[in-house]
């Protein structure tokens, strides 16, 4: 198994430029005991670097930690969702539709959501049966619809969503208001680029 594959992480996809902005010239491999000792991915890294002492693990530092971070808080916000009977897929539906405070169409949803459109219309369906969404044909081609949250679905994203804030607010108890500023700037411009690069939801 690859370092790529055991973290998640994807080779530069600026044809081998590192991470100090030469190309094809690793830069002074970074020891992750100096920023985080004992968490998972610094064990991983420090495993590679031995017996891989010859390739730049600084990537692998910041992926790895990124994929672990993703999946231990979905692990957390799941759990509210759970108490309402809802699949992240669904709610990320339901949300979707709260948070545009309008009527979107199938294809509209399988966009905003990163999904499928075979696997919004069998989401919806199901939201449909529980009276969550409902859906009417547009008036000028019949064969387009449009989907819309009724009272029940509003008020289901309503109560869930400041349970699964406080989850997310208690994940990042540890960071102090200023970490958590400095971190969201830092990611969202690594999401900018990776989006302009890779393509973003409405690409």
């Amino acid at each position: 198994m690859t370092a790529a594959k055991a973290t998640g992480a994807a080779p530069p996809a600026d044809g081998g430029r590192t991470g100090d902005g030469r190309a094809g010239t690793p830069g002074p491999p970074h020891d992750p005991a100096r920023t985080s000792a004992h968490d998972t991915v610094a064990t991983v890294v420090r495993q590679w670097r031995t017996v891989r002492p010859d390739v730049d693990t600084r990537p692998m530092e910041i992926i790895g930690r990124i994929n672990r971070c993703a999946a231990l808080l979905q692990q957390a916000e799941d759990a509210p969702l759970r108490h309402a009977g809802l699949t992240r897929p669904e709610f990320d539906v339901l949300g979707t539709l709260r948070r545009t405070d309008h009527e979107l169409t199938p294809g509209e949803l399988a966009r905003e959501t990163f999904s499928s459109g075979a696997a919004v219309t069998k989401r919806l369906k199901q939201l449909s049966e529980r009276g969550l969404v409902e859906r009417r044909s547009d008036d000028r081609d019949r064969r387009v619809a449009h989907v819309r949250l009724t009272d029940a679905g509003r008020e289901l994203v309503d109560s869930v969503l400041p349970e699964q804030l406080a989850y997310e607010a208690a994940a990042l108890s540890g960071l102090d208001g200023a970490q958590q500023g400095e971190l969201a700037g830092v990611l969202g411009e690594l999401l900018i680029q990776l989006e302009g690069r890779l393509g973003g939801p409405r690409g």
